[in-house]
C-alpha cells in the first residue's frame, strides 16, 4: 500500500531473536558486547529466546562464548607464544564476564523449561559448551583467577541444575536407564581439539577430556570407546612426564570401566600393553606407579583374549612385565623408584600364583637386596619386600626348603638391623617390620617342616635382646 502525502515512514522491522543472537554474537568481540548481550539476555522473555531464536543460534552463540573464554593458543608443540602473561590475564578478566553470560542463559533457558517451552534442543545445544567452559575455568590453572574460577564453578552448578540432574556425574552419563547424558556431546564438541595435530594447541583441552572421563564409569563409558580411547593414548604417548601420568590414567580408567571382550576386540589390549610396556623403561617414578597399577588390571584381561587365540604360556604378559620389572628392580638404588617397584611386587606375585617359580632365582636377588637397605623412616620398601616374600612362600612353598639357609640369614640380620639401629624410624614402624619379619620366619618354619626351629634354638639362647628374642620365641611356639 503507497503512503499517503504527509505520512511518516514506517518503522524497521524488529529484529527476529535469531538475528538478534547472531548479531550479538558476531560482535561479542567489540569492546562494550558482552555488557549489550547480558543486558539483551536480561530483558529477554525465555520463551522468545527458545521459542523464536532456534537451538541452532543458541547453540552458535555458546560456542562463540566458549572461544572468547577459552586460553591463548600455542604452537602445534605445545611452546607458548611471546607475551603470554598479558595474555593469560585478559583471559581470566573476560572468563569472568562470559561466565556472567552463561549463568544468564541458563537462568532463563530453566525458567522457560519449567514454563513448557519447546527448549530441549537449545538447552542441550548450550549446556555442552557452557560445561566445557565451566571445567576449563574452574581449576587453577595459568588462565585462571579467584573470580574466574568462583564464576565458572557457580556455571558448572548451575547447569547441572538447569538439565535436571543431582550431580555432574548423572549429568555426563545420564539418567539410571532414562536418558541420554551429555558426554557424548562434550567429546563431540571436544574432537576437533583432540587431535595429533591439535590437542597441544588449547592447553585446556586435555583438563576437559580428563576431568569428563573420569566421571564416566561402567557401563555408560562402553558405547563412547571409539572416542576416548585415542585422546588417552595420545596424552600417554607424550614427551613430557605430565602428560604422560595423565593419559596412563585415563587409559586405567578405560581399562577399569569397558568390559574385557570390548577390549579384546579389534587387538584393543595389546595395542594397551605395547604402549604402557614401553613406559617401563622410564626413570620417573609417578609414571612407572601409574604403568604398574593400570598393568595389573590390564594384564588378566590380555591373558583371556590370548587364550581365545590359542597362544601358549610361553608369551605370557605376566612374564614379560615381571621379569622387566625385577631385571630393573636389581639394579635400582634411587629411592622413590624402589618404593614403587616394592609396593606393587606383592599384587604380581600373588596374581601369578605358583607360576612365580619361573622368576624365584631373580626374585630372590631382588629380597635380598632390599631387606639389606633402609629407605627411611617409613620404611615402606623393606615392608613391601617383607610382603612380597610373604606372598611368594605361600604360593611357592614347595621351593622354599632349599633356599631357607639364605632367606633365614636375611631375615635374622633385619630383626638385629631394627633393633640396633637407633634412626629416625617410629617405633610403630620398627613393629611393623619384626612383625612381618617374624611371620615370614613361621611360614618358612612351616613349609620346612620344622627344621627353622631347630636351626633358632642356638640364637634364642645366645641372644640378649629382648624384642629378637621375643620373635624367635614367637617362631619357636608357633604350630
Amino acid at each position: 500500500m503507497e503512503r499517503g502525502p504527509g505520512q511518516p515512514p514506517p518503522a524497521p522491522a524488529a529484529p527476529s531473536a535469531e538475528q538478534a543472537l547472531l548479531q550479538a554474537r558476531l560482535a561479542l568481540a567489540e569492546p562494550g558486547a558482552l555488557r549489550e548481550l547480558s543486558a539483551l539476555l536480561q530483558a529477554a522473555d525465555p520463551r522468545w529466546l527458545l521459542g523464536t531464536a532456534g537451538p541452532a543460534a543458541l547453540g552458535e552463540l555458546a560456542a562463540a562464548l566458549g572461544d572468547l573464554a577459552a586460553p591463548p593458543r600455542r604452537e602445534q608443540d605445545g611452546a607458548e607464544p611471546p607475551g603470554q602473561d598479558a595474555a593469560l590475564a585478559a583471559v581470566a578478566e573476560r572468563a569472568e564476564r562470559v561466565g556472567a553470560v552463561f549463568l544468564l542463559l541458563l537462568q532463563k533457558l530453566e525458567a522457560a523449561r519449567g514454563q513448557h517451552s519447546p527448549g530441549a534442543s537449545g538447552l542441550r545445544r548450550l549446556l555442552g559448551h557452557a560445561f566445557i567452559f565451566a571445567v576449563t575455568h574452574k581449576e587453577q590453572r595459568p588462565w585462571t583467577t579467584a573470580s574466574s574460577r568462583a564464576v565458572a564453578q557457580e556455571v558448572l552448578e548451575r547447569l547441572v541444575q538447569a538439565a535436571g540432574c543431582g550431580s555432574v556425574e548423572e549429568f555426563l552419563r545420564g539418567k539410571e536407564g532414562d536418558e541420554e547424558g551429555r558426554f557424548g556431546a562434550v567429546m563431540g564438541l571436544l574432537k576437533k581439539e583432540l587431535t595429533k595435530d591439535t590437542w597441544k594447541c588449547n592447553p585446556a583441552s586435555k583438563d576437559v577430556f580428563s576431568w569428563a572421563l573420569l566421571r564416566v564409569c561402567r557401563p555408560w563409558l562402553c558405547p563412547h570407546l571409539e572416542r576416548v580411547l585415542p585422546p588417552a593414548l595420545l596424552l600417554s604417548d607424550d614427551f613430557q612426564e605430565e602428560n604422560k601420568v595423565l593419559g596412563v590414567r585415563c587409559l586405567h580408567h578405560i581399562v577399569l570401566n569397558v568390559p574385557g571382550a570390548d577390549l579384546c576386540q579389534f587387538n584393543r589390549a595389546q595395542v594397551l600393553f605395547h604402549a604402557l610396556y614401553n613406559h617401563l623403561y622410564s626413570r620417573e617414578a609417578p609414571l612407572i606407579q601409574a604403568v604398574l597399577l593400570c598393568l595389573l588390571d590390564l594384564l588378566p584381561i590380555l591373558q583371556r583374549c590370548q587364550r581365545h587365540q590359542g597362544q601358549g604360556r610361553a608369551v605370557s604378559p605376566w612374564d614379560q612385565v615381571l621379569q622387566l620389572v625385577l631385571t630393573h628392580m636389581e639394579a635400582e638404588y634411587g629411592l622413590a623408584l624402589r618404593r614403587v617397584y616394592a609396593g606393587t611386587l606383592p599384587a604380581f606375585v600373588t596374581r601369578l600364583g605358583i607360576l612365580i617359580v619361573r622368576h624365584l632365582k631373580r626374585l630372590e636377588r631382588v629380597i635380598l637386596g632390599y631387606l639389606e637397605v633402609s629407605d627411611g623412616p617409613k620404611e615402606e620398601a623393606r615392608l613391601a619386600i617383607l610382603e612380597t616374600l610373604q606372598c611368594t612362600i605361600e604360593h611357592a612353598w614347595p621351593r622354599m626348603p632349599c633356599r631357607l639357609p639364605v632367606l633365614l640369614k636375611a631375615l635374622l640380620r633385619l630383626l638385629w638391623d631394627v633393633h640396633t639401629e637407633r634412626g629416625p624410624t617410629p617405633e610403630p614402624i620398627r613393629a611393623a617390620l619384626l612383625h612381618r619379619a617374624t611371620q615370614c620366619l613361621i611360614l618358612l618354619d612351616h613349609c620346612s617342616q620344622g627344621h627353622v626351629k631347630v636351626l633358632l634354638q642356638g640364637v634364642q639362647s645366645s641372644c640378649e635382646e629382648k624384642q629378637v628374642r621375643e620373635c624367635l620365641r614367637k617362631v619357636q611356639e608357633s604350630t
